[in-house]
Formats: C-alpha cells, sequence, structure tokens
C-alpha cells in the first residue's frame, strides 16, 4: 500500500478530469472486487438447489436491512472529515475519525442483538416457507453476528475516502472480497472436508472476511502512515462531535433504512410470484450491482470531491466536480448495460442451469439494463449531496425513487393490471428515469453549497475542534 504522499489526492486545486479519475478508479476496483464477490455467492449457492438461490435472494436485502444504518455513519464521517480536510483542520477531521468509530461499535452492537432477536418473526413476514424458510434462517443469524465488523469495515474505508486516501480504502475491500471469493466453496460446498453448510456457509465466509477487514483496518488507521490517523485518546466520547455527527448521519441513516425496506418490500411481492421469479431476480440484482460499482463508486469519489471543495469554500468547483463525475459515470454504464442487454442469456447462464430462472432472468436483464445509465447518475448526484453534508436531499431521493416511483408502481401493474412479474421489472427503470430526472434539477437548483463546518483555518494543531453548531442547509434533503 502506497504511503500518504502517494495515495491522498487534493481536489480542491488542479485539472478536476485527471483527479477525479484518480479518486475513482480504486473506488470502482475495489467495488468490482465487491460485486465478485456477491457474485460468487450467488455462484456457489446456485450449486446447492434453488431453494437456497431463493432464501439467499430474499435473506441479502434483509440484512442490508440492519447493515445499512451503517450508511448515516459513513456519510457523516466522509462530510465532516472531507470538509476539515478542506479547510486544512488536519486534528479535527482525526478527532471525528475516533467518534464516527465509537458511534460505530455502539450502533452495530445494538442492532445486531435486536436482528438476531427477532429473525424467525421477521423471515416469515418476508414470506419465506419450507425449505426456503430453513435455508433463509441458517444465512441470517450468521449474517446478524457480523454486523459489528462490518460497520467497522464500512467506517474505516470511509474515512479513508474522506481523507482522499481511496486507494488504501481499495486495498480494504481486497482483503475482505478476496478472503469472501476464496473461502466460499469451502464452507458452502463442504470442500477438503470441510462441512457443506449451504447458505449458512456463505454467511460464516462473510463473517470471517469481514473480522479480518476490520483488524487490518484498524491497524492502518493506528498506524496513521496511510493519509488519516486514529488516536486512542479520541476515542473518549465527545458529545459535540457525536451530536454533529448523528445530526448530518441520520437522514443518510433513514435514506439506508428507506432503500433496504424498500428492497425488502420488493422482494416481498417478487416472492409471491413463487421460487423462478425470486431466484431470477436474485441473480438479476447481483448483475445489476455492476451498475451499482461503478455509479457508487463514482459517488463516493463525488462526495469526496464535493466536500474538500465545500471545505475550502470552492462551491463553483464542487459543482464541476458532481456533474463531470456524473456525466462520466452514465457514460460507462451506457455501454456495460448495452452489453447485458445483448447477452443476458449468457450473463444469467454463468449462476444457474435451469431453464425457467434463465427466461424469466432474460426478461428481467432486457427491462432494466438500458436504464442503468439514469440507474447510476442518481447514485452519483446523491453522493455529491452527500459529500455536502446534504443528507437530507439523499434521504428525500430515495423515498420518491422507491416509495413513490417504485413500489406503488410495481403494486399496480404486477397484481392490478394484467403484467404479472414483468410490471415488478418495469417498475425498476420507471423509478429510475423519474428520480435521475428529479435529483438532477434539485442539484441544479442549487442550496448545498454552505458546507458543514465552521472556518477554522491556520488554527494550531491539536486546537481545531469539530464545529458544533448545527451548520446545515434548510433545503430539504443511502
Amino acid at each position: 500500500m502506497a504511503g500518504p504522499d502517494e495515495s491522498r489526492v487534493d481536489m480542491t486545486e488542479g485539472a478536476i478530469g485527471p483527479k477525479l479519475v484518480t479518486l475513482a478508479w480504486p473506488l470502482v476496483a475495489g467495488n468490482l472486487l465487491q460485486t465478485v464477490y456477491n457474485l460468487a455467492d450467488m455462484f456457489w449457492v446456485g450449486r446447492v438447489d434453488a431453494n437456497a438461490v431463493a432464501a439467499v435472494s430474499l435473506m441479502f436485502p434483509t440484512a442490508w436491512l440492519f447493515i445499512s444504518t451503517a450508511m448515516g455513519i459513513t456519510a457523516a464521517a466522509v462530510a465532516v472529515v472531507s470538509q476539515q480536510i478542506g479547510a486544512g483542520n488536519e486534528r479535527a477531521a482525526e478527532k471525528a475519525v475516533g467518534q464516527t468509530v465509537i458511534l460505530a461499535v455502539g450502533v452495530a452492537i445494538a442492532l445486531a442483538a435486536i436482528g438476531f432477536a427477532i429473525r424467525h418473526p421477521l423471515v416469515s413476514l418476508i414470506g419465506a416457507e419450507g425449505p426456503v424458510y430453513r435455508d433463509a434462517i441458517d444465512y441470517i443469524e450468521v449474517m446478524f453476528l457480523s454486523i459489528p465488523f462490518t460497520f467497522l469495515f464500512f467506517a474505516f474505508r470511509a474515512v479513508l475516502r474522506a481523507a482522499g486516501d481511496t486507494k488504501t480504502a481499495m486495498w480494504l475491500v481486497v482483503i475482505s472480497a478476496g478472503m469472501n471469493v476464496v473461502i466460499d466453496p469451502f464452507f458452502i460446498l463442504g470442500w477438503a472436508g470441510f462441512p457443506a453448510l449451504g447458505t449458512r456457509g456463505a454467511a460464516v465466509a462473510t463473517l470471517i472476511s469481514r473480522i479480518l477487514a476490520a483488524v487490518v483496518g484498524l491497524g492502518i488507521l493506528l498506524h496513521g502512515g496511510w493519509g488519516i490517523r486514529l488516536r486512542i485518546r479520541d476515542l473518549t466520547p465527545d458529545p459535540g462531535i457525536l451530536r454533529k455527527l448523528v445530526g448530518i448521519g441520520y437522514p443518510a441513516t433513514l435514506d439506508g433504512l428507506t432503500r433496504s425496506f424498500a428492497a425488502v418490500a420488493f422482494a416481498g411481492l417478487v416472492a409471491r410470484f413463487g421460487p423462478v421469479p425470486t431466484a431470477a431476480y436474485g441473480i438479476g440484482m447481483r448483475l445489476m450491482s455492476v451498475s451499482w460499482t461503478v455509479s457508487g463508486a463514482v459517488g463516493q469519489a463525488a462526495a469526496t470531491g464535493v466536500g474538500q471543495n465545500l471545505g475550502a469554500r470552492t462551491p463553483d468547483r464542487a459543482s464541476e466536480v458532481a456533474w463531470k463525475a456524473t456525466a462520466g459515470a452514465m457514460g460507462i454504464l451506457l455501454a456495460v448495460g448495452g452489453l447485458v442487454f445483448a447477452l443476458p442469456d449468457v450473463a444469467m447462464r454463468v449462476f444457474i442451469a435451469d431453464v425457467a430462472v434463465i427466461d424469466e432472468g432474460v426478461t428481467l436483464l432486457r427491462v432494466v439494463a438500458p436504464f442503468w445509465p439514469l440507474l447510476g447518475g442518481l447514485m452519483v448526484i446523491q453522493g455529491a449531496f452527500r459529500g455536502a453534508g446534504e443528507t437530507k436531499v439523499a434521504f428525500v431521493l430515495s423515498v420518491l425513487s422507491r416509495w413513490v416511483f417504485r413500489i406503488p408502481v410495481a403494486w399496480l401493474l404486477a397484481y392490478y393490471l394484467p403484467f404479472a412479474a414483468l410490471g415488478l421489472w418495469w417498475s425498476l427503470s420507471i423509478s429510475g428515469v423519474v428520480a435521475f430526472v428529479v435529483g438532477a434539477l434539485w442539484f441544479y437548483r442549487g442550496g448545498w453549497e454552505e458546507g458543514v463546518v465552521e472556518e477554522e483555518r491556520d488554527v494550531p494543531p491539536g486546537a481545531a475542534e469539530v464545529a458544533t453548531s448545527d451548520g446545515e442547509s434548510d433545503t430539504p434533503t443511502d
């Protein structure tokens, strides 16, 4: 891993395009590997049976219903740390890192305990039955145990990204996802004398990889040689900084919960049509994660660039970062979506041999793939809002996208009009188009340029503190 001088990117000066690419490519690479991990899970689970695929398809969004709470913590960390660094307040940024870790650990332990306690009624509520129910319980029990390590993994990546060190953040993903990909078949299928645990094995592999990544990430931040440092004395709770993080982060937490609840609700709508559409949907979502890989990474880069420039009091440059990032992500997704649209059957056959599931998956991909650029463009715009600390905007856009433009349309087309599962697939595309238009117009309108930190430059090292005043735009803002 490179040292701080090589790996940190300062987005406040120089040509935006090349620096955006430098900031974004490690995030894209890391997210691609994370996608490989998601696809590997589905690949090996698909070697068990269709029930196992259906169980993981239902439980993956359910697990993320809890894990997505970390979005609030990471969004707050990126906004505060990046803007403090842009303003030249390195010590204040370090204090925010320590408080981020405290918040992540406390929230994660509480959520893991709640999730494990309600796992049985939760799985029943989603609609899993018979063998799918048993496989789902096996999977979700272990996933809940992994939540504290997952939160730390996300928090460590977020603060490194906020400092402009996306390369080290990428290496954390390499460690976690790489380990998961390697050990998946041993735990799922029982290779080399390991017990064949099926869906539980997929979750065990995730737990082991998250523990490893959390330990490595902690070591990196304590060392401090890669862009930002975690100091032991900053692990003492600071009410002012914690209030700032919670104030910025709670809309992003609601954003994550909104998206996860919507994913669970949508999976429930799919499940009512049986295991074939459910399995096709699960594989299709893994393939769609290619879109999220690119747009999510570019959105994270946009958040860092916007945050640093608002901290440096250059809002025009922050806006330019956001629009160039959006255009770049949409161009890439236009090519990727076109490839998937042309060869959907090839993509499906990688994961499963069941002809009925392949046919349904082909239908899904041909409906959704042409609209990937717009789905991805919205994610980048939301990232720009989060970097500005306007997490309320990103939250509102998620509500509109999923609960106004998607779930009601899905119910109408699939259950009221005679489109069945096809109506569900079309609702994904319709919501993406409308939400992107709304998000782009909202960002263009402005009102997000204030930032979340006070002017604190030229403060002696050790004296700077994270501002605890409200400092957020009144503009209503995953």
